[in-house]
């Protein structure tokens, strides 16, 4: 749903534009012919502690609004996960303000560059002063501070992430990034060029922001697609942590596939980790498969994989996690001889491998070979499925005059095999009536 807005741009030389699509009662006009966003979710972030942060600010007439993706989410009708500010006071000033209002500061890492965070009846509000790039180097930048929106939100990444929304609800677009989002268009802010070179890290940002808002592969601007393929050796002197975090995202998006493919074409693959030789057959066949399956980015990724050897140079580029390595190597090991069984039971192989792992989390592991497989139905069923306990213990066997250690071993050990044949059926008595057999 799309709230009816008018778009102010603020800006000498830019004119007012109306954005109209469709709409049912998110927005109220007012006499002065602008827009404001009045959608429930935007009603909603006026929590005690906002509306303390907004009196605070308007006494000493700093302005102050919503920036970047909350706003892309609250123009989407989405409710915001985070809500980053935007405001045209110096970090001094918010200092100053906030310390003599009495509120508490925390996390001063940011202030550097630009970002105060501040606690407000247990809620943190992380407000940065409008920047400007000064120095770039594709990794980091050296700012300056500024008053001027439109020099701030040209130097955000893409047109949908780069607007403003006063806390009266009214949006501040200055490069269409409403008609964009609702076009369903994923653009770079000015030139696409320019804004990779400032930080190399925005390439992929293009690629998980495609994902989850456009709504068909293929649908880029050849000269953004031309900007990627000759900027992608950039991504080489960004951190694997970085890349990991957005491959992430991109992974368990839509379009995964198309994405996927694309970053081979435009030459990216080689710079963020991924094999050379990447298998994109079996890739385009397992990400069809998990589709509504709610995958761990590790499974999917690992389709790409011919070997071990691909997730271990997978780990050295991006440090990924022990789990997240772990999970790669059983898939690459188990997805193939690992399937489901012939006949009435096609869950068994995998619960008689459980059964036999001596391995943390393995219910775990299998959950994501399912996933890999495809297989929907056995997934649910191996979800829904106890881990049954083994019922007997050697003290019942030397209740039955079995008293050797090693003869307790060997018959638990044989038990346990028939009690595996039976799919886990038999219990204490009759195991215990199969040891007088055997």
């Amino acid at each position: 749903m799309w709230a009816e807005l008018w778009v102010v741009p603020r800006r000498a030389g830019l004119r007012l534009l109306r954005r109209r699509h469709g709409g049912s009662g998110s927005g109220t006009s007012t006499s002065t012919g602008t827009m404001r966003l009045q959608a429930p979710q935007f009603q909603a972030l006026f929590t005690p502690g906002l509306r303390s942060v907004a009196e605070l600010f308007e006494k000493k007439n700093y302005e102050l609004r919503i920036a970047g993706g909350a706003v892309r989410d609250l123009l989407s009708g989405v409710t915001p996960q985070d809500i980053d500010f935007a405001t045209t006071a110096t970090p001094a000033e918010m200092k100053e303000m906030f310390t003599a209002a009495g509120v508490r500061l925390i996390n001063n890492k940011g202030e550097k560059h630009g970002t105060i965070t501040a606690r407000l009846h247990e809620e943190n509000f992380e407000i940065t002063t409008l920047r400007i790039d000064v120095v770039t180097d594709g990794r980091h930048a050296e700012v300056e501070f500024t008053t001027d929106w439109h020099k701030d939100a040209e130097r955000r990444d893409l047109t949908v992430n780069s607007m403003f929304l006063g806390l009266d609800g009214t949006l501040y677009d200055f490069f269409n990034g409403y008609e964009d989002l609702k076009n369903k268009k994923i653009r770079f802010v000015g030139k696409a060029a320019e804004r990779i070179q400032e930080d190399y890290l925005r390439i992929l940002r293009y690629f998980r922001f495609y994902g989850r808002i456009a709504e068909k592969p293929g649908d880029h601007e050849p000269i953004t697609l031309e900007a990627i393929k000759e900027n992608a050796k950039g991504l080489a002197g960004i951190s694997g942590e970085r890349i990991w975090v957005e491959l992430k995202k991109i992974l368990l998006g839509n379009h995964v596939n198309h994405l996927v493919q694309l970053m081979y074409e435009l030459d990216i693959a080689q710079y963020i980790g991924l094999p050379l030789g990447g298998n994109l057959e079996e890739f385009a066949r397992v990400s069809k498969n998990i589709q509504n399956l709610s995958p761990k980015p590790m499974t999917v990724l690992t389709s790409l994989f011919k070997g071990k050897d691909d997730v271990a140079n997978l780990d050295l580029r991006l440090k990924i996690s022990k789990e997240e390595k772990n999970l790669g190597l059983f898939l690459v090991k188990h997805r193939q001889e690992l399937t489901k069984g012939s006949g009435p039971e096609p869950l068994r192989p995998y619960q008689d491998f459980l059964m036999d792992s001596r391995e943390a989390n393995t219910n775990s592991k299998i959950f994501e070979l399912l996933k890999y497989q495809g297989e929907e139905q056995l997934l649910k069923e191996m979800q829904e499925w106890t881990v049954p306990s083994f019922p007997v213990s050697g003290h019942d066997l030397r209740k039955m005059g079995v008293s050797s250690g090693k003869e307790i071993g060997t018959a638990l050990q044989q038990l346990r095999d028939e009690w595996k044949k039976s799919g886990y059926h038999m219990d204490k008595e009759e195991l215990l009536s199969c040891l007088k057999k055997l």
